[in-house]
């Protein structure tokens, strides 16, 4: 065998191995929709997303998502719990509502969300908050913890789907070393 056709083939190789990886990460596209701030989906699994208008979870539902996961917490300017909760019912979408601090994290919440988002009957999940980041660093858990992704490359999805709040980034990653020991 000559070096050529061994350069060649490593070659050929690296590039394979290349498509392949990029193909096995999920992009994620960025849309605008009406009354959602930040949209941004991953394929059909989930989409994450900033402050949502009750109104706007009619085109949620026809997009193909089967859940709603608010993450606002009642007392947020713009915030309607109830009015978002009666929109999901009327659009035929399960709504999970779990309050999230960003201030002061709760370690229970993020058990309360793996379980609810994991539940077949939720997926796909439309998970929203203000701005993103509650949405985004909750799904980089799940991505880490049920999905075995390692942190880098969940760290990259979820800074696509939203996740810029340094604060929050750290609660994630200390979240994640946690569930480690």
């Amino acid at each position: 065998m000559n070096f050529t056709h061994v350069r060649s083939t490593a070659f050929a190789a690296i590039l394979i191995c290349n498509a392949a990886l990029s193909a096995a990460q999920s992009p994620v596209t960025k849309e605008s929709v009406p009354g959602i701030v930040n949209f941004a989906h991953v394929e059909t699994t989930v989409a994450c997303a900033g402050a949502t208008t009750p109104a706007a979870l009619a085109e949620v539902k026809r997009m193909g998502y089967a859940s709603v996961f608010n993450l606002r917490q009642a007392s947020e300017a713009g915030a309607d719990v109830d009015a978002e909760a009666a929109a999901a019912k009327a659009a035929g979408l399960n709504y999970v509502h779990l309050p999230f601090n960003a201030a002061a994290p709760d370690p229970m919440l993020v058990d309360n969300f793996l379980k609810a988002v994991t539940d077949p009957r939720n997926q796909p999940a439309f998970i929203h908050c203000a701005s993103a980041n509650r949405a985004a660093a909750l799904w980089m858990i799940k991505r880490v913890e049920v999905d075995k992704w390692d942190v880098e490359r969940a760290s990259t999805e979820a800074t696509a789907l939203g996740l810029t709040n340094p604060a929050l980034r750290s609660f994630v990653l200390d979240h994640i070393q946690a569930q480690k020991k």
